[in-house]
């Protein structure tokens, strides 16, 4: 992590720890950032999909950027801003600067499929808040396609500075090297991390980290360093785990295998729901395996 770009290296898209009554855990939440960065982490990025935002109050919302940023300092944490309106994600972003952060993550307009010029001025109004934006690319939820043409146009208006890629098409990579060169990429989805590093991702806003983080902390760096025989067997050990943030049931399977490993995950506010049988027959094998194989 380096002061002028926070979003550098492995950012932990942190679950939110809920109490059986659906309530908030706090002191929770403020310990697992803390260890996270003690295991190797960079950072985390509060109130993105993973952490339920959409089903936050306003309150608990500030809250939660406020308590990480008490848990582990402002330069490691870097919000979710997003919000059906413009002027609400800046005033997100306005409420990050002054917890503390140094930088915000933006998904683009989600409450219809938006056209490029009211992506551009979405973009346009949150960087007047005055922080560094990244950019948050999922077509798959936002419908709207951030495609390398459109993210090279926002970072040369000076509104982004880089972008979490969930597309899950690696080839993106080289054509956002090509067209904007300074824009950092950053790994999206866990899996294809391997991929994106080797494409020259800077960093890697990532969902399973909050249950093994010393693992997919040495798997980036192995991956990023070129360390490819060191990544490849991490890879294929973790990637029956890492595939469950790009299905519809992520925050569930992150939050079992949280308890799983000791951790506290806890439920889910509606409207999603527990997983089914199988699939958390799935995700228990998958990281009990994965603890056996001495990951953590």
């Amino acid at each position: 992590m380096t002061d002028h770009r926070p979003w550098h290296g492995v950012l932990v898209a942190t679950a939110l720890p809920l109490n059986d009554d659906l309530s908030v855990d706090y002191d929770k939440y403020a310990e697992h950032c803390a260890w996270l960065v003690e295991n190797g982490c960079d950072g985390v990025v509060p109130n993105g999909s993973l952490g339920e935002y959409q089903v936050l109050t306003p309150e608990e919302r500030a809250r939660v950027v406020e308590t990480a940023v008490a848990a582990i300092g402002g330069q490691r944490v870097m919000p979710g801003v997003a919000a059906y309106g413009s002027a609400e994600s800046r005033r997100w972003a306005e409420q990050a600067g002054e917890a503390g952060c140094r930088a915000v993550m933006l998904l683009p307009p989600n409450a219809y499929r938006a056209d490029e010029r009211s992506v551009l001025a979405h973009y346009a109004e949150v960087a007047k808040a005055g922080l560094p934006v990244v950019a948050y690319n999922n077509p798959v939820d936002t419908k709207v396609d951030l495609v390398p043409e459109l993210l090279a146009r926002l970072h040369g208006e000076g509104y982004i500075r880089g972008v979490k890629e969930f597309s899950g098409d690696v080839r993106r990579a080289y054509r956002i090297a090509e067209l904007a060169p300074e824009l950092d990429l950053l790994i999206g989805a866990d899996d294809v991390l391997l991929e994106l590093a080797v494409a020259g991702a800077k960093g890697w806003v990532a969902g399973y980290p909050n249950a093994l983080p010393q693992a997919s902390v040495e798997l980036y760096h192995a991956a990023v360093d070129g360390d490819l025989d060191t990544a490849r067997d991490l890879y294929r050990q973790l990637h029956p785990l890492l595939r469950w943030d790009s299905r519809v049931e992520f925050v569930q399977a992150i939050k079992l295998s949280m308890d799983l490993v000791g951790r506290h995950g806890g439920p889910c506010r509606p409207p999603r729901m527990p997983l089914l049988l199988e699939q958390e027959a799935a995700v228990r094998a998958a990281t009990e395996k994965a603890l056996a194989a001495g990951l953590s």
